[in-house]
This record gives C-alpha cells, sequence and structure tokens, in this order.
C-alpha cells in the first residue's frame, strides 16, 4: 500500500528534472528526453547498434547465431544520463519513476505496435532474495505501467536465484542463468501459440532475456518481443 501511495504521488506532484534540474517537470524533463533519446537504427533481434549506411536489419551475430526472441527494442542506450537514473530506480526505491520510463519506451519506434499484438506481456522475474533486497520488481512495474491490462507476472517464474552478471563475459552470463528461468506448469496451455512481449530495464549481453525466451518457447509460444528501457552499445 505505502509504495502504490509514494508511486501515485510522484505522478501528480511536480519536482526537478533528474539531469537538467529544470523545474517543475517529470523525473526527466521533454527537452532532456529530446536531447537523451534520440531514435538510433539498431538491430531488430537484439537491438545492438547499427552503422548508419546500408540497409542491414540485423547485425553479424544475430544472423549468425538467431536468438531465442523474434524481436528486440530498447528505449535509450545505456549510457548518460540513463545509467545513473535506472540506478536510482533500482536500488534508491524511486518506484515512482517507472510510469515516465515506460512513457520513454512506448515512444521508441516499434513498441507501440509490438504491445498491440501482444496477448501477454511478462516481466523479467527477480529470485526471492533480489526482490527482498530492492523492495519491487523494477520489470514488473514498466510491464504494468507499459500495459496493465496484459501484464502478468504468474507465467514465468524465477526458480533459482543467481549471482550478479555484472563482472561476468557473455559465456559465464549465459551459463550463471541457465536454469534460473521456467514457467509454471499448470499454465503452459496459457502461452501456446501466444504473442509475448518480454519486458526487462537493462540489457547487456542478453543472456537472460535470451534464456528467458528459450524457456518461452518450449512452453509454446509463437512469437517473443523482448522490450527493455535501456540497452549497452558494445557486445560482450
Amino acid at each position: 500500500m505505502l509504495s502504490e501511495l509514494i508511486e501515485g504521488l510522484a505522478a501528480v506532484v511536480p519536482g526537478q528534472c533528474a539531469v537538467c534540474h529544470a523545474w517543475p517537470a517529470q523525473p526527466v524533463c521533454e527537452a532532456c528526453v529530446a536531447r537523451f533519446a534520440q531514435p538510433r537504427l539498431c538491430c531488430r533481434r537484439c537491438a545492438l547498434p547499427l552503422p548508419l549506411s546500408g540497409t542491414v536489419s540485423e547485425c553479424g551475430r544475430c544472423l549468425r547465431e538467431p536468438p531465442t526472441v523474434d524481436a528486440c527494442h530498447a528505449a535509450v542506450s545505456y549510457d548518460y544520463p540513463w545509467s545513473a537514473l535506472i540506478a536510482q530506480f533500482k536500488f534508491n526505491g524511486q518506484a515512482g519513476w517507472a510510469r515516465s520510463f515506460a512513457m520513454l519506451m512506448r515512444s521508441a519506434p516499434w513498441v507501440e505496435p509490438a504491445l498491440d499484438r501482444a496477448d501477454v506481456v511478462l516481466p523479467m522475474p527477480l529470485s526471492a532474495q533480489r526482490l527482498a533486497e530492492r523492495g519491487f520488481n523494477q520489470a514488473l512495474l514498466l510491464a504494468r505501467s507499459l500495459a496493465p491490462r496484459k501484464t502478468r507476472s504468474d507465467l514465468l517464474l524465477r526458480v533459482r536465484h543467481t549471482s550478479a552478471q555484472t563482472a561476468l563475459d557473455r559465456k559465464d552470463r549465459l551459463g550463471n542463468v541457465k536454469g534460473a528461468f521456467a514457467v509454471d506448469p499448470h499454465l503452459f496451455s496459457q502461452l501456446r501459440g501466444v504473442h509475448v512481449v518480454l519486458v526487462d530495464d537493462v540489457m547487456t549481453s542478453g543472456a537472460s532475456i535470451f534464456t528467458a525466451a528459450a524457456v518461452l518457447r518450449q512452453a509454446g509460444a509463437a512469437h517473443i518481443t523482448a522490450l527493455v528501457l535501456a540497452r549497452t552499445d558494445a557486445p560482450d
């Protein structure tokens, strides 16, 4: 109840822009969004930036090793000012920022059509330990702000706690999250043949999202789109 009250107040009480400190403003003002959230040409399968010249729509890695998602869209690059703002959102109890970040995600190309086509929107789940540390699942808050009527938090489960991915390379990240996700076996039928949107805040190597998507694919999901708030620029 308290977290809902805080989130509600954050949506109606004006404050300073966290970037330029303009007042009154949402967590990030329109001018800063226009400056730091310009659309970019990205791989349609993993959201890594592509060269501005040329007509390719997928990066070399996705052409060689197609990921388990059919599409992936990111609102911003995980650099200034977004990396610091997302850290505040996740680790400093800024749950009320979810609505503004969801609006930013909705403004990215192809996100609205993906949400419209989706039968169900699934947040990346946290382990019980991680949830206790943070007090909320940031992916669930984003998903509910993006598509409240389609969001389900009971289908995709986190069944194993894993160490932080930060210091690991791509191979070790994949090994770290192996077996970490599952679909409730009683709800398999609800994923068969459906279009799924998978939501998370940050995508680095894609190990967690791709592992979760593989589980959803095994359960029968027909099409999976990943939507993330921020994407790192360098493959690892």
